[in-house]
């Protein structure tokens, strides 16, 4: 058997290291910190590849201008004189654009199927964690957005997806009464699920343990050995660890990680963050995107969270009040019955890995035959880790790139700072 050495242990490196181990690999994973702690286990949970397009879109330009002129607005960016940062955000803005974002959307539509099967699959293995398939409501306070959203689904339907049907007024709040009038229109995505995403990593871990898979918590790789086109091992401040093949699955820590055997990844960090209730304020019957807003409710069993915001400030755990307080507020805001007086029972925010176009990065790195990247999925972590995992297993272990892996191809990025 070939040891991999995973250098992450969020959703995305431990689900492939279960796909590696039930093809018969000797896997290890290496976290800096305590696996399935950071991003994938402060998130929305939802597995929604219907609508999974990529974070840079026609018209974003401009509404983000508006947006970094109200500190409670979806997105901000803070200014930094960083040569990499200013060479990634030139980057981000040039994809902003309807040829780019349609390609996008195309490609994580047709690598997005087959997601459910694949964690269907990992229940029916023993996997533990709680899911649910009452599907997504997209909610609008403005009913032109919302019909020119509905008619862009039209471009995933080839891929297993009933195109929804428009609700209206009184017709949105009999399909989900805890909707306020504000929001005039919606559509049910009924194939979309929601997962608890602490409980899915926990249940990779509790499998991957069960089956003899080592997952060492505190070990930072401080250095990638290379030697005649290849890494030969991997160096925590403790251990060196021979690798017949590494993968790079680090989240917000990729690029760092990737320098260290010269390989130039440009992920930077997108700050997301949440509020748990527990119990559950008001209870929806499933999960709901406030799109104006950009704000996302999760119920769970044990409670309700709401989340979300995209801050590029670079790698940091620092929680804006204010943020927070905006998310809070939409929350009270749109949803009937939510208590005025009711409090968050903890507060998060996770770093998602954001590379300048939107898109996962997936793939070898050019140059160092046996190192591979399994990262960038931005906000679609969860959405994208069951195919993830099963299309990066392939590669690993067969050294062939699966074509619906092309698009995402690390070598993109050639002659980027």
């Amino acid at each position: 058997m070939a040891k991999v050495v995973v250098i992450g242990g969020g959703v995305i490196g431990l689900s492939t290291a279960w796909e590696l181990h039930k093809r018969g690999e000797d896997v290890i994973v290496l976290d800096s910190r305590t696996a399935g702690m950071a991003a994938s286990a402060v998130n929305a949970g939802w597995v929604s590849p219907a609508m999974a397009g990529p974070v840079p879109a026609p018209g974003l330009v401009k509404t983000s201008m508006k947006w970094m002129l109200d500190p409670e607005s979806p997105l901000y960016i803070r200014p930094r004189l960083n040569k990499s940062f200013i060479s990634w955000l030139y980057r981000f803005w040039r994809a902003c654009n309807a040829t780019s974002y349609a390609a996008g959307l195309e490609a994580t539509a047709v690598l997005g199927g087959g997601t459910m099967e694949i964690m269907d699959q990992w229940v029916a293995d023993g996997v533990k964690f709680e899911m649910h398939d009452f599907g997504l409501l997209y909610a609008y306070r403005d009913q032109a957005a919302m019909e020119t959203d509905l008619k862009a689904f039209q471009g995933v339907t080839p891929y297993g997806y009933a195109q929804p049907t428009a609700m209206y007024g009184d017709d949105l709040r009999q399909f989900e009464p805890v909707l306020s009038d504000e929001l005039v229109g919606g559509y049910h995505v009924k194939e979309e699920r929601t997962v608890q995403p602490v409980s899915l990593v926990k249940g990779l871990i509790a499998s991957l343990q069960n089956a003899g898979v080592e997952i060492r918590n505190g070990a930072p790789v401080v250095d990638l050995e290379v030697s005649q086109g290849r890494v030969v091992a991997v160096r925590t401040p403790a251990e060196r660890i021979e690798a017949d093949h590494v993968l790079i699955a680090a989240g917000a820590w990729t690029g760092e990680i990737g320098k260290m055997a010269g390989a130039k990844l440009p992920i930077e960090a997108g700050k997301g963050y949440g509020l748990d209730f527990r119990p559950a304020p008001v209870k929806p019957k499933q999960s709901i995107y406030l799109h104006d807003d950009r704000i996302a409710i999760s119920p769970f069993n044990d409670g309700l969270r709401l989340s979300g915001t995209m801050e590029l400030s670079g790698i940091s755990d620092k929680v804006t009040a204010r943020r927070i307080g905006a998310i809070q507020k939409g929350g009270k805001r749109f949803l009937n019955g939510f208590p005025d007086d009711a409090k968050p029972t903890q507060v998060w925010a996770g770093m998602r890995p954001m590379a300048p176009d939107g898109l996962p990065v997936l793939g070898k790195v050019s140059g160092l035959s046996n190192l591979t990247v399994a990262s960038g999925h931005a906000m679609l972590g969860v959405t994208l880790a069951a195919v993830t995992s099963v299309q990066m297993a392939e590669l690993i272990t067969s050294g062939k790139t699966p074509d619906v892996l092309k698009p995402f191809s690390p070598a993109r990025f050639k002659g980027i700072v």
